[in-house]
């Protein structure tokens, strides 16, 4: 008779197949088990599309633009730091016989109270830019007034009024910052130009290029009271869109007069 010898190795071949498909029955048994049960739903990249892909009608938005035919613009300048180049701006919008609204800051209001009094007292508008400059996204409905309402306390005591317009640090918001402040009796101003002053190495000439060919009826301009390039910008700017016609008004002659409304691009309207 003829004795067959099995090695180790084959031994050790034959035990880890039996337990591989031995592992393979249960998790079969398994699957066909759970498959009869009822499963939370998992959400696919479709679902997650929808999901995100929320009317932009369902936003609240701040007012960007204002619906007018008659070449009205605004010039808003935010103010939070330094001061050195408000003098040549105010001296410049008085030659040309314009008013702009400066949102100002708290930080700057107290760093400077004798130029907050000085733009008051030139005629321009003073609209608030939060007390402290905060991600207005980040903080809670109670600290979005008290941002708001503090500075106004400043700015009262220098000026002997309140402000109703408010501009976002860092062009920041969402539905609770902007009923908030809405609610608040202030209008949320953002920007349809945008000058980028505050970028260090952006020449004037390029500032103007960029600026000058989307002037319309009803543009709200940003530019930054510090900006680098606006002594050399600003004069060459309200010249040239003077000559086109337009005329600079505050962001509160801008807007509409009574009840108005804001669609979903910002764009500011009459409600009647």
């Amino acid at each position: 008779m003829k004795v067959i010898v099995i090695s180790k190795r084959v031994w050790i071949g034959a035990l880890v197949c039996i337990l591989l498909l031995g592992l393979g029955l249960i998790m079969y048994f398994s699957v066909q088990e759970s498959a009869s049960e009822p499963t939370a739903p998992t959400m696919t990249a479709i679902d997650t599309y929808e999901l995100n892909a929320i009317p932009v009608m369902s936003r609240l938005v701040p007012v960007y633009r204002v619906s007018r035919d008659d070449h009205a613009i605004a010039l808003t300048i935010d103010a939070a730091w330094s001061a050195d180049k408000t003098p040549f701006i105010l001296d410049t919008l008085d030659q040309y016989g314009i008013k702009a609204t400066f949102f100002l800051c708290g930080v700057w209001v107290k760093a400077y109270p004798d130029m907050v009094k000085e733009i008051a007292a030139r005629g321009h508008e003073i609209g608030n830019h939060s007390m402290t400059h905060p991600h207005m996204n980040r903080i809670s409905a109670d600290e979005i007034k008290k941002e708001l309402s503090s500075l106004d306390d400043e700015i009262e005591a220098l000026t002997g009024k309140r402000t109703n317009l408010f501009r976002a640090p860092f062009g920041e918001y969402n539905d609770t910052v902007v009923s908030t402040v809405r609610d608040m009796g202030y209008e949320v101003v953002q920007w349809s130009i945008d000058t980028v002053d505050w970028k260090e190495g952006r020449s004037a000439d390029t500032i103007l290029k960029a600026v000058q060919p989307k002037l319309s009826d009803g543009s709200i301009i940003l530019s930054h009271n510090n900006g680098f390039e606006i002594e050399t910008y600003l004069p060459k700017l309200i010249e040239q869109a003077q000559k086109e016609g337009y005329r600079f008004v505050t962001v509160s002659e801008l807007l509409p007069a009574g009840e108005r409304s804001v669609d979903s691009n910002g764009l500011c309207k009459s409600a009647g």
